[in-house]
């Protein structure tokens, strides 16, 4: 499995609770609820995500604006 990095986050209690909610609705732990989300929100600036190696996803590159596939 590939390595996460960890850190803390300070979140207002109510954000964690909303994201407790949504979590459970779509049937994911809170952790992968957020992550979701932040993959989700840089999907949509056209921005996607290097792996550890320092390259790109699979047939993708990073550049901010183009077409996700």
């Amino acid at each position: 499995m590939a390595e996460r990095k960890a850190f803390l986050l300070r979140l207002d209690p109510a954000i964690w609770a909303a994201m407790e909610r949504l979590a459970q609705t779509e049937l994911r732990s809170v952790n992968s609820q957020i992550e979701f989300l932040l993959r989700d929100a840089l999907a949509r600036r056209g921005i996607k995500p290097r792996d550890a190696a320092g390259s790109a996803p699979a047939g993708g590159t990073i550049t901010r604006g183009s077409k996700l596939a």
